[in-house]
């Protein structure tokens, strides 16, 4: 899988113009939902949210298999497989070791079902922290992009997996029913 050829000041304009935004409140477990695994956040050791090496360490703990994959200049892949979906996280702006990254982008790709554009528009504008396009040979995608600082915390990168967790939960309902999903948005 290529890396998307995107330059750092492209996506870091793209955050500032996306705004500030508050966390989505997280969904209603279900009732045969298994019981919930410890906290990454309570996990030792040092934390650097900057380094790849870092998130895959936290997604692990949370029942993940993450891993780090494909360098190019100055990003870095990590590809994800968990329970809840198959994904892939871009680190850019990354120094020659690949680490001291910039930034982060969360990206799920649809398997199945591809809405039109205008069902993808209302997603948008019914989500304040995920972004939905269709990608080249019509594959509908989430994401969700972060700003890294050095000193972040692992409870704080872990804000950012939960905010993924909500875009990936959301797109879910949205890919089942998008006329009924965008009926029912905000």
């Amino acid at each position: 899988m290529m890396l998307r050829n995107l330059s750092l000041p492209v996506l870091l304009a793209a955050l500032a113009l996306a705004g500030p935004v508050a966390a989505q409140a997280p969904k209603a477990a279900s009732a045969k939902a298994a019981p919930a695994k410890p906290s990454p956040a309570a996990a030792a050791g040092p934390f650097n949210a900057q380094d790849p090496s870092s998130l895959t360490g936290l997604l692990n703990a949370a029942g993940a298999k993450a891993q780090v994959g494909q360098r190019d200049a100055d990003a870095v892949l990590v590809t994800v497989t968990s329970p809840a979906a198959d994904f892939t996280v871009q680190f850019v702006g990354c120094d020659a070791q690949g680490r001291a990254c910039k930034a982060a982008l969360f990206d799920f790709a649809a398997k199945s079902s591809s809405p039109t554009l205008a069902h993808l528009n209302g997603f948008n504008q019914s989500s304040a922290l995920c972004r939905a396009h269709q990608a080249r040979g019509g594959v509908a995608h989430v994401t969700y992009s972060a700003l890294l600082f050095r000193g972040e915390t692992r409870q704080e990168m872990t804000t950012h997996v939960d905010a993924w967790r909500g875009c990936l939960g959301d797109f879910a309902a949205f890919l089942k029913d998008p006329p009924g999903y965008l009926a029912a948005a905000p």
